[in-house]
């Protein structure tokens, strides 16, 4: 086939039998249910890996998804979709109330017997997340005496995103949202770039995690960060993730959703605080 040729069939648009075995596919593996307004989307993500695999049309990959079944390939299909947008400290007011709060659940933890505190970031992306959380538990574990055992578990679903994660380096555009005190503690300088230091790095643990399979930890957990998630699934699987986070939080353990998520009418035992924080009670 020619060049242009080849080109042009990468232009044409999913069609209708072809975009709903994905879409099917997506939810089945991952929970993300892919509404109409997506298909240009995954059109536009797939294309380029369409063609370093050779294949030329959208039916033809659909045919090799189905031939093959290789976890291997549906994971790489789930990191190509995989929506990544994150920063440090994003929506500052959950890091805010999270300084003001931590200090008081140490010592709770500590008057009960446990100096342990555990962190989840359900969909950490590459680690701008985790990372915040953990400046936040440094700068509080300097307010409380005595030692705290604390880590941060941060998880995502792109094996690829992951990678960035755990390297830890970010440009310095990306490093505009953290105070310059912060930068210079807890990060080493580069010609371009900042690089995570090593202590701060020591406090999580990236793991890569499907949150709407199963688990291979039960918690519990005193904070959970699962922000911007939920949207992208359907209301029963909203319902399941919400009550099996409940279910491994910690009592008076917090929840944090993204400012466009609700918890109406899913768990009675998750109480509201302030804007997307919940309590467990």
């Amino acid at each position: 086939m020619e060049e242009a040729e080849k080109s042009d069939i990468f232009l044409k648009p999913l069609h209708d039998a072809e975009y709903q075995y994905l879409r099917e596919l997506i939810y089945q593996y991952s929970g993300i249910n892919l509404h109409e307004g997506k298909r240009e989307l995954i059109r536009a993500r797939l294309c380029t890996h369409l063609k370093k695999l050779g294949i030329d049309s959208f039916r033809e990959y659909c045919n090799y998804l189905k031939q093959t079944a290789s976890a291997d390939e549906i994971n790489k299909l789930l990191n190509i979709l995989s929506t990544n947008m994150t920063q440090f400290f994003r929506e500052k007011a959950h890091f805010d109330f999270l300084a003001n709060v931590l200090p008081e659940m140490i010592q709770r933890r500590k008057k009960q017997g446990s100096a342990r505190l555990r962190l989840w970031s359900t969909a950490c992306s590459s680690g701008e997340e985790a990372y915040s959380l953990g400046i936040i538990v440094q700068e509080t574990l300097t307010e409380v005496s005595g030692h705290v055992d604390v880590k941060i578990l941060a998880t995502d679903i792109s094996s690829g995103i992951l990678e960035r994660a755990i390297l830890g380096k970010y440009s310095k555009e990306r490093m505009q949202d953290v105070p310059p005190h912060w930068r210079a503690k807890y990060f080493k300088a580069a010609r371009d770039s900042y690089i995570v230091d090593m202590p701060l790095k020591n406090l999580i643990q990236f793991r890569h995690l499907n949150v709407v399979g199963p688990w291979p930890f039960k918690g519990p957990f005193d904070i959970i960060f699962c922000r911007n998630m939920m949207i992208y699934f359907d209301k029963a699987t909203q319902q399941n993730l919400v009550e099996r986070f409940s279910e491994c939080l910690q009592e008076d353990g917090l929840l944090f959703l993204g400012h466009s998520e609700s918890l109406v009418g899913f768990a009675p035992n998750l109480k509201y605080v302030i804007p997307s924080v919940y309590r467990k009670v």
